[in-house]
């Protein structure tokens, strides 16, 4: 069980990866927000990617995913985003300092944090049947 189970999701205020806006938690306060601690080199991440894109497509509006990759640089950032077909926001925690903040334990590690900014659920890891288990939470949160 992590530490940060049932708390307050620390803010944090990221630059999207090819030249989107800023991403703050705050931006998405009333809905449910996936945090993904994630990395280019990340075999997993290769799989949860689609995943979360295809959960954020399904359930609309309601769910936002944000993606912060833990990469040393930017460089491969974007066409990792492009490979994985991923269209939510993508952000590159330049210094590591959100990551600090959350402290994953390994990449992939989703945070699934309820519409008033606790975070309920923790994913440490990602294979495949995860995404069933992460919408039936995501849908429980939405209630």
């Amino acid at each position: 069980s992590h530490p940060l189970l049932g708390a307050p999701a620390p803010a944090f205020e990221l630059r999207e990866v090819g030249g989107g806006g800023t991403q703050t938690l705050q931006a998405h306060a009333g809905k449910v927000v996936i945090v993904d601690f994630w990395a280019t080199w990340c075999e997993p991440c290769k799989q949860s990617f689609p995943a979360y894109q295809k959960l954020a497509s399904k359930l609309g509006g309601d769910l936002v995913v944000v993606g912060i990759s833990q990469d040393d640089d930017a460089k491969g950032i974007p066409a990792f985003v492009s490979e994985t077909g991923a269209k939510f926001p993508v952000t590159w925690d330049d210094g590591k300092s959100v990551a600090k903040a959350y402290d994953p334990p390994t990449m992939p590690t989703a945070f699934v944090i309820d519409k008033s900014g606790i975070i309920r659920f923790v994913h440490v890891g990602y294979r495949a049947g995860d995404e069933a288990t992460l919408e039936d939470e995501v849908r429980s949160l939405m209630r």
